[in-house]
Order: structure tokens, then sequence, then C-alpha cells
């Protein structure tokens, strides 16, 4: 008898208590209209404080295809779920978030697209029921981004989609600790399609985002897939260097034009300062940023380091 070919779901999870039954639910009925693949759903939960993990433990002792993957601690919204990816064993990974926002029955149209050659499908949001301004600004720097980065970024990705298996195989050996997924898997070069969708609201539950989170994913996203930044601190240096040599020079010339009644005046000196030491902090900032990433590559700390598994094979 040939074994059904087996495809993975990996959706993380902190405090969505409220959410993973729903989640699970909608989950098995869009895969039963698959009965050609098998499926595993692995929950990775990144240390919940509420009644998370027992929700999980209840659904995977009635249902095999339920593994879980039990943090220690907290390791933050970017190495938690993508460790949980790097678990998956099938054909192809289907990752989503567990808030009900990337809707499960989108799955259909991405294995569709799948069978038809594609290693990568990818769900973009063009539209959100969200709050108008926070979708506003990432959308302004998704495009950003893509003007700055070395390569094309899919814009209004949040990484809902299907991977290959073969994509998960490059992204493994990378080993990248602390990765903009939605970057590297466009490093890879393969043809993605994309299929948008209009995001809803979160019903239940608040979301883990803050002002940190979102900062921190927008600068690894720059830092990982640009050096435009540290070139345009380069020019301006240069610029503003010749701009201070001028600007000392004319100030020389007109002193010794108008020795008694030329002021020198403490007010353009104040204001060149304060002008000079904000960009120079925000350069510094930069640099630092790069330097982060370089450090968290160097340290080579696991992505994430489990509590417990359960219904994962030996």
């Amino acid at each position: 008898m040939t074994t059904r070919p087996l495809l993975s779901i990996v959706t993380p999870c902190y405090n969505e208590e409220e959410n993973v039954d729903e989640l699970y639910n909608r989950l098995k009925a869009v895969t039963a209209s698959f009965p050609n693949y098998r499926f595993e759903i692995i929950f990775i939960d990144n240390h919940s404080t509420d009644n998370t993990v027992a929700k999980l433990k209840a659904l995977a002792t009635k249902d095999p295809a339920v593994k879980i993957i039990v943090n220690v601690r907290n390791f933050g919204h970017i190495r938690s779920p993508y460790y949980g990816i790097l678990q998956s064993r099938g054909l192809a990974t289907i990752y989503l978030a567990s808030d009900l926002q990337d809707p499960p029955e989108l799955i259909p149209e991405f294995i569709r697209n799948w069978e038809q050659g594609y290693k990568i499908v990818m769900a973009t949001k063009p539209l959100s029921q969200g709050p108008a301004l926070m979708h506003s600004l990432r959308k302004l720097y998704y495009r950003f981004l893509d003007s700055i980065s070395d390569i094309t970024i899919i814009k209004d990705s949040t990484g809902f989609g299907l991977y290959d298996k073969e994509v998960l195989d490059h992204l493994r050996k990378i080993d990248d600790p602390y990765p903009f997924l939605r970057g590297l898997i466009c490093e890879l070069g393969f043809e993605i399609k994309t299929i948008p969708f209009e995001q809803p609201r979160r019903l239940r539950g608040f979301s883990k985002n803050n002002f940190y989170t979102l900062y921190d994913i927008a600068m690894l996203g720059i830092v990982s897939h640009t050096k435009v930044p540290i070139r345009i601190m380069a020019i301006s240096g240069f610029i503003m260097g010749f701009c201070s040599f001028i600007a000392a020079f004319m100030f020389l010339i007109l002193k010794l034009i108008f020795w008694d009644s030329y002021p020198m005046g403490m007010a353009p000196i104040l204001i060149g300062l304060f002008f000079i030491f904000g960009i120079l902090s925000m350069f510094i900032g930069i640099i630092g940023e790069y330097i982060g990433v370089i450090h968290t590559y160097v340290q080579r700390r696991p992505i994430v380091v489990e509590k417990e598994r359960i219904g994962f094979d030996d």
C-alpha cells in the first residue's frame, strides 16, 4: 500500500488560549478536503502564561496529527516561528499565525499552486481590517525596503504561505540564528506565487506586537538585505565634512573683512553642534544594528531551547 505524501502545517502560539480550538477545527475542515495527503499540525508554543499549552495537549491526546513543541522561555517573535518551520517534515510546509488573522481557508489555494510547480506560495494582504494607520505604515515600510534592498521583497507579506521542502532544506543549510524569513526566501531566487487576501481583524485576545517588536523586524529586514544605509552614512559624512569646511572658510573670510563688526555668535555654533551630533547618533545607531546582527550570528546560540515536544516520532 502506497503511503500518502505528508504535508506540514506550522503555527506559533503565545497566549492564544481563546483561538487554538477554533484554529484546529478550521484546519481539520480544510485538510479533510485533501484525502490524498497526510497532514501534521505543529504548534510551537513560546512559553505561554495562560491555558494555551493545556488546550494543545488536549488536542494532541485525541488527534495524533497534532504535534507540540513547548519552549523553555519566550524566544521572541522571530526565532520561535522559524524554529517551528525547520522542525517540519512534510514535502511542503504551510505557515500561518494562530491568531486567526491568517485564514486557514486559503490553504487549498496554496496546495493547488504548489501542485502546479511553485516552490513558494505567499499570501499578501493589500487590504486589512485591522488598524488603518498600522497597515499603512507597514505598506510604506515594505515599499521602502524593496526600494533599497539588493533583492525584490514581496510586498504586504507576513510569512503566511507554503514552502516546498527544497526551500526549507536551503534554509537549514543557511543556519541563520536570527533570520528575516521574508527576505531569506526572496534571496533564494525561487519563483514566488502570490495570493492577495483581505486580512481580518483579530476577534479574540491581544496582539503580541508592540513598538519594539515591530522596530526589531523593520531593522532586521534593513540590515539583513541592504548595504544602502551604511553607504548613505559614508556619502553623508563626505558631504557634511565638505560643507563644514566651506562654512568655516566663509566665516574666516567674513571675520577678516569685517573684523570689528561681524559677530560670530553662539547660536549658529550651538545649532551646528546639535545637528552634527544628532546625525552622528543616528549613524552610530545604524552601525550598531549591523554590528548587532554580526554579534548574534557569531555567538551561534540555539534558535530555541525546547522544554518538551509531544506527538513527534523518534
